[in-house]
């Protein structure tokens, strides 16, 4: 019976192997897919950096370019207190101070399209940091996600695991071997009990007349029988 216990088992153990090997395919895909998703985000964090960096660098250029041309306002300014002043010629000092101008409004014009060029790039970078931390958290639902479907996996397969082990064994007679058993070990009981009540039947006759002799005599047979010898005509 041992065996046949054994043999259940396997059979019971090799099915719930398959079972689990089925849940395994599909949980490994989403795990590949976890991986898949967190290569694209540290790519996505790469392209994120360069675009900040390519921002924060225009947007340095700008205020570089600011500071040019208030600085050759700043020049213009003062080249015109010299002409004032008597210090230069008229037309040496228009003639610097107009440069010193064109140079202020060229630098004016980089700042303009830097700093278009950096909102540009600030926008996007917003677009894609917005992106990023999407991505973060669908990886952070799916890890949790995988996580709960193998730990339901691994009950699913030790409770049809379970359950096939009872399948089986009833499937395979158990119970019908148990009910045999039961109706042997109630045959011997019996006739144990039938050997028994035999020993107690067929002494003897030394064992019969010593048990007639204890057996004890009321007064009222005595009298009916000493009544039946007087009409029988039987002296005592």
């Amino acid at each position: 019976m041992a065996s046949i216990f054994q043999r259940i088992f396997k059979v019971a153990q090799s099915e719930a192997h398959t079972t689990m090997d089925k849940f395994e395919d599909p949980i490994k895909m989403s795990e590949q897919g976890v991986r898949d998703l967190k290569k694209s985000l540290q790519a996505s964090m790469v392209s994120l950096a360069q675009v900040k960096s390519l921002a924060i660098s225009l947007q340095k250029q700008a205020d570089d370019q600011k500071k040019m041309a208030a600085d050759y306002e700043r020049k213009a300014m003062l080249i015109l207190q010299r002409l004032q002043g008597g210090e230069m010629e008229q037309a040496e000092a228009e003639r610097l101070a107009t440069a010193a101008l064109s140079k202020k409004e060229e630098a004016l014009q980089r700042v303009a399209t830097l700093s278009g060029d950096q909102q540009a790039q600030q926008q996007m970078a917003d677009q894609l940091q917005t992106k990023v931390e999407e991505l973060k958290r669908q990886i952070g639902k799916f890890e949790n996600e995988v996580i709960t479907l193998r730990a339901r996996a691994r009950t699913a397969s030790s409770m049809r695991k379970i359950n096939q082990q009872l399948a089986g064994a009833d499937a395979s007679g158990t119970v019908a071997m148990l009910e045999k058993m039961k109706n042997k070990v109630q045959e011997e009981e019996s006739l144990a009990q039938a050997y028994g009540e035999l020993s107690d039947v067929g002494g003897t006759i030394d064992e019969d007349i010593d048990k007639a002799l204890a057996l004890p005599s009321s007064t009222a047979s005595s009298d009916s029988l000493a009544e039946l010898k007087k009409k029988m005509g039987i002296q005592a």
